[in-house]
């Protein structure tokens, strides 16, 4: 099969998908009398992603597969397709959300012992139904409270490849909480008796990046 025909066939595929695609998912398409090499298939992916330069989308892999996706410079235009407002999450929530990403695996109580607050229900149910985080295991100890981590989503949302592409803390730590150290030292920090109900009301609530996978529609 000819370079350039496969490079449609990943394109249409990629454009059609609901979801990133990894290249073995790719290479599922094609059958053994096409004649088609994992080679030709990455060719493929870098003849696509190259053709994206000056334009206003862009092929990129995250922790799931390859993606289209509108560009960071135009999405401000394009969001405008959609009805709903967008999506902030308070200062809490992206504190917790930060504390799972860096010290993974890590129990409700030892981000309540580093935030020196009370960690809501709420907030842990939003991160779960998001599916940014999920219960890893279970920590040996009385009680066995749950390890919670990152998932493949959380890392498709915010655009990475994998938890290496995190910011360094010194990179966040202009707008990180002070009390927020994220250093292993700062789990010896005791709790205030307050939660984050309460927290949130002097909090001020942040906008999370913008989802641009959903720019697989737009492309079409």
């Amino acid at each position: 099969m000819e370079q350039q025909h496969i490079n449609n066939i990943v394109e249409a595929t990629l454009l059609a998908a609901q979801q990133p695609l990894t290249l073995p998912m790719l290479a599922a398409l094609f059958q053994e009398n096409d004649d088609v090499s994992h080679e030709a298939i990455a060719r493929a992916i870098e003849s696509l992603s190259q053709a994206c330069e000056g334009r206003g989308i862009e092929l990129v892999e995250v922790a799931s597969g390859y993606r289209y996706q509108v560009r960071e410079g135009v999405h401000p235009w394009v969001a405008r397709l959609w009805a709903e407002r967008q999506t902030k999450y308070s200062r809490a929530l992206l504190e917790t959300l930060a504390l799972i990403a860096y010290r993974q695996p890590i129990t409700r109580g030892e981000i309540e012992q580093v935030r020196g607050v009370g960690v809501s229900t709420s907030i842990m149910h939003t991160l779960e139904e998001r599916e940014w985080i999920r219960i890893v295991g279970y920590r040996d100890v009385p009680g066995k409270p749950a390890l919670f981590g990152t998932t493949r989503q959380f890392l498709d949302y915010f655009n990475l490849k994998s938890l290496d592409q995190l910011p360094t803390l010194a990179e966040i730590r202009e707008i990180a909480d002070p009390q927020l150290a994220l250093a292993p030292d700062a789990s010896t920090m005791p709790a205030e008796g307050r939660d984050d109900a309460d927290a949130d009301t002097h909090a001020t609530d942040a906008a999370a990046p913008a989802d641009t996978s959903r720019t697989t529609e737009d492309a079409v």
